[in-house]
């Protein structure tokens, strides 16, 4: 079986090779010569995930997934949210949005936080969808170097440690994606 991981995110690309089982051939969007920027314009990480897998089922005909992830602070009102990629500008920039997380929560002692990916499934005609959350809580500065995005000031319930502080090995089987790529897997398993 092939598969389309509809990303250009070379860390997203790196967390899943670890988890692909070994009769599934994973494909990226350069592999299928797919360059153009695809949209994720819906407002709902749900829906992003939707529109991409969408995007390249209906454009280049391969069966395929695709995620989206944010990041959701209680005390923010779940801000970054959807925007999570985007949050201090189009720049995407990791420094500039978590200076501007650690700056909008100050000295808010609720530091309550959860990653949310959800993976939207194109297969044989059908569309499935996938949920994985990993709560925890923002530190009050950045703390390690490994990861991307939000790692280094996002602590996993139960551990002392930033994201941007553990092995890839354990967040991918604590985090987020990983929770969700196992759904994915899981039920790929069974079809």
């Amino acid at each position: 079986m092939q598969l389309v991981f509809a990303t250009n995110n070379p860390n997203k690309i790196k967390e899943i090779q670890a988890l692909v089982p070994a009769h599934i051939k994973l494909l990226s969007l350069a592999d299928i010569l797919c360059i153009e920027d695809i949209p994720e314009t819906t407002g709902t990480i749900e829906g992003n995930a939707k529109q991409k897998a969408d995007h390249i089922k209906n454009h280049y005909g391969y069966d395929c997934f695709a995620d989206d992830t944010g990041l959701e602070v209680e005390a923010l009102n779940g801000e970054p949210g959807v925007n999570t990629a985007y949050y201090a500008g189009p720049q995407r920039d990791a420094n500039d949005n978590m200076d501007k997380l650690l700056n909008n929560l100050k000295d808010n002692p609720n530091r309550n936080a959860q990653f949310k990916t959800v993976i939207a499934l194109h297969l044989n005609g059908n569309y499935h969808e996938f949920t994985g959350i990993c709560k925890g809580e923002i530190t009050k500065g950045k703390q390690g170097n490994k990861g991307f995005g939000y790692d280094p000031v996002f602590r996993p319930l139960g551990y002392e440690q930033t994201f941007a502080q553990i092995n890839l090995n354990l967040k991918t089987q604590i985090g987020h994606r990983g929770k969700a790529i196992k759904q994915l897997f899981d039920f790929l398993k069974n079809t």
